[in-house]
């Protein structure tokens, strides 16, 4: 069953959210313990030590943690009202050696400033430096389909008493560093906030959908896209492309900054010279780098007032002008011309509170299924259509361009996990399509950078739905082109796209670029109109066939009396034979068959071909029961050599499924992963030995 959809559509504060705090208690739990104790709160979570920094590297300089009362003399949680102006980048000149890199990170707290529902939900308001102070604070961040409640202490890092991540431009505001602070400790670490899309945290802060745009590439309408996305209260971020690391953070000659994340703030359209410009207002979280280009407001002081210095706004009508200056700042905002912005940026990045299409004018009601899933190696990493048993060139986007990508032959993108999405009803305002957003997101995977593990480079495609089949087969994919798929695959958290498709059914395939790669991912598909979804292959089910009616010993065949007279050289006075007893004659039997490459059957194989056989339950197998195994035997070595292709005495991991189903037995996801875990090498090759464990096992249950 899909799983219930938290999208908040900016909701304020009312999605409740999940307690994270190792002993299962709640913020205001934990503040009224500590104001009953006469203490401040310090977070067993996420200590003030250096691990709670770095885990690739020791701490360069020396780090003091300290609490806002211990840096001013008058903290305060938020003064006056959250806005953009309270984000600034970390003192790092004064420590060069740490690692920046969360510019990302501080584009999107300022996007966040601007929507005050979603920031109210982010930030709870039920916290302040006063008579309920005890060095707690809490924040609410939505992963993966919930909302979190975060809770930590106050202890910031400091170098010479002054705060080297984010922080506020007024010395006794702290909400902006606590909540860096906050969302550090969601994902492990601060290191392991080096890097990333804006668009990542503004799902984080809002659980809306994201879109990305190419500016070269992008429709002739982005400005109208770009603006209308500003009125519905959607969070939006830009950056300019980098070929090598080395161009990372490079200041250009006009002022801009390359690999770096900056925040849309503003659209505009003025009068100009008897004609219209556009208009858009970035927002740079370093501060004073600005472009210095045309429409660039660099101010000077003019009777009292700033005015900006750019010859192109003498010719806006003064009333205009002040209009659109007047919350402009000299904090690293700026305006340009939107056919400089086109020309110079290259990503723009909109996370929108609902799935609505920026291009149109109304908004709509939206569906949405959910799923969780995951790619394990072995059963369900498949990798993309490149994997397919014919060669489709599949389109890449890295945003590290240093990743290095193995491209070697595999057939293996059947194997990924598959979901049937029914479309039945087309949109109110169209008798033809129905409109769908597939959102595919991987998950915890800023967790895992401690543990060496970075984005996974993902995308999909979408099918038609093959009728009356549980799983799509291999051949399937073959012979039948995507009706639709995404645009690039890319290692960034998301990849969203959105769909016009006639009613039917449809089979979407979520995959990592390359096969063997391992990621948990959220799937989200939304449609206007209420829609069907299951998850393909959830089937378990067992269709055996009966044992075959014991034969007179003058009605056995030639093979038979040849194993009847093996089975009683060895059986005692008893007609049975003992575990090391079926051990000896089946690796006496199996090992004069040529086409079988195997070591020998381990004795705790056996024991499951007893315990399956042991209709009497004596430990023992008789010569009836040997005989009945012996059929099962002979139709597993035929399926076994079916999938043994290059004669290697193996078959693949991820051929196990429709091999199990020839054999009678359907298995899930779940369980064909955790099969794959337990019996593929390290090259996802199953063994004789352990493929006939496997079978013998699941036949026991």
């Amino acid at each position: 069953m899909p799983l219930q959809s938290t999208l908040s559509g900016g909701s304020s504060g009312s999605s409740k959210a999940e307690i994270t705090q190792s002993d299962g208690k709640s913020f205001e739990q934990l503040r009224q313990e500590c104001l009953q104790k006469g203490v401040l709160f310090e977070d067993p979570d996420f200590p003030a030590t250096d691990s709670s920094l770095f885990f690739s590297q020791r701490v360069p300089v020396a780090i003091e943690w300290k609490r806002p009362t211990e840096i001013c003399t008058d903290p305060r949680f938020i003064v006056g009202d959250a806005d953009r102006t309270d984000i600034c980048q970390g003192q790092l000149e004064s420590t060069p050696r740490l690692p920046p890199g969360d510019c990302w990170l501080l584009a999107a707290i300022a996007s966040l400033t601007l929507k005050k529902d979603a920031l109210a939900q982010v930030i709870p308001r039920d916290q302040e430096f006063d008579r309920r102070y005890a060095g707690i604070f809490h924040f609410q961040f939505w992963q993966h389909n919930k909302w979190l409640d975060v809770v930590v202490d106050d202890r910031l890092p400091t170098v010479r008493n002054n705060l080297i991540m984010l922080h506020s431009a007024s010395n006794n505001e702290f909400w902006s560093a606590l909540l860096e602070k906050a969302y550090a400790k969601l994902h492990g670490s601060y290191e392991s906030l080096k890097g990333g899309s804006t668009l990542e945290a503004m799902e984080d802060f809002t659980g809306g959908v994201g879109e990305l745009y190419e500016t070269k590439k992008a429709p002739g309408d982005l400005f109208s896209i770009m603006k209308k996305a500003l009125d519905r209260g959607s969070m939006m971020g830009c950056s300019i492309d980098i070929t090598s690391s080395a161009e990372s953070e490079a200041k250009l000659n006009n002022g801009l900054v390359k690999g770096h994340a900056y925040s849309i703030t503003g659209m505009e359209e003025v009068n100009y010279r008897g004609g219209t410009v556009q208009l858009i207002r970035i927002r740079n979280p370093w501060g004073q780098v600005e472009w210095n280009g045309p429409w660039s407001d660099k101010y000077d002081f003019f009777f009292f007032f700033l005015q900006p210095s750019s010859r192109e706004w003498n010719y806006v009508d003064a009333a205009e002008k002040r209009r659109i200056l007047q919350n402009s700042t000299e904090d690293g905002e700026f305006w340009m011309e939107f056919e400089d912005f086109k020309a110079n940026y290259d990503r723009v990045e909109i996370c929108n509170m609902t799935p609505d299409a920026l291009t149109e004018s109304t908004k709509r009601h939206w569906e949405v299924n959910l799923f969780e899933g995951s790619w394990i190696r072995g059963s369900t990493a498949g990798g993309c259509r490149n994997y397919i048993g014919h060669k489709v060139m599949m389109k890449v986007t890295l945003r590290c361009p240093l990743i290095p990508l193995n491209l070697q032959s595999a057939d293996t993108f059947w194997t990924n996990p598959q979901f049937k999405l029914k479309l039945e009803d087309a949109d109110d305002d169209d008798d033809d399509v129905c409109s769908v957003v597939i959102a595919l997101m991987q998950k915890n995977r800023r967790k895992l950078r401690k543990e060496g593990l970075d984005m996974e480079t993902i995308g999909f495609a979408v099918y038609e739905a093959p009728e009356h089949e549980d799983q799509a087969s291999k051949d399937f994919f073959r012979y039948h082109a995507s009706k639709a798929r995404s645009r690039t695959y890319i290692n960034t958290r998301e990849v969203s796209e959105r769909f016009t498709l006639p009613p039917g059914e449809y089979l979407l395939v979520p995959t990592t670029f390359q096969p063997h790669h391992e990621a948990d991912f959220l799937v989200r598909m939304f449609s206007e109109k209420k829609a069907g979804a299951v998850e393909m292959g959830s089937t378990v089910d067992a269709d055996l066939p009966e044992p075959p009616p014991p034969s007179l010993p003058e009605e056995e065949s030639d093979e038979e009396k040849g194993l009847r007279r093996l089975f009683d050289q060895l059986a005692g006075e008893d007609k049975a034979i003992s575990v090391r007893e079926l051990q000896q004659m089946l690796n006496g039997v199996l090992s004069r068959r040529k086409e079988i490459k195997f070591d020998g059957l381990t004795l705790s194989t056996c024991h499951s071909i007893i315990n399956l056989m042991d209709v009497d339950n004596t430990g023992m197998m008789e010569f009836q029961e040997f005989k009945v195994f012996w059929e099962k035997m002979k139709k597993w070595i035929m399926l076994f050599l079916s999938y043994d292709t290059d004669r290697s005495g193996k078959m693949s991991s991820y051929e196990l499924r429709t091999a199990l189903k020839a054999a009678g037995m359907q298995l899930n996801n779940s369980l064909l992963q955790l099969i794959g875990l337990r019996f593929a090498d390290a090259n996802f090759d199953i063994d004789f030995d352990d493929y006939l464990t496997c079978i013998v096992r699941l036949e026991n249950m």
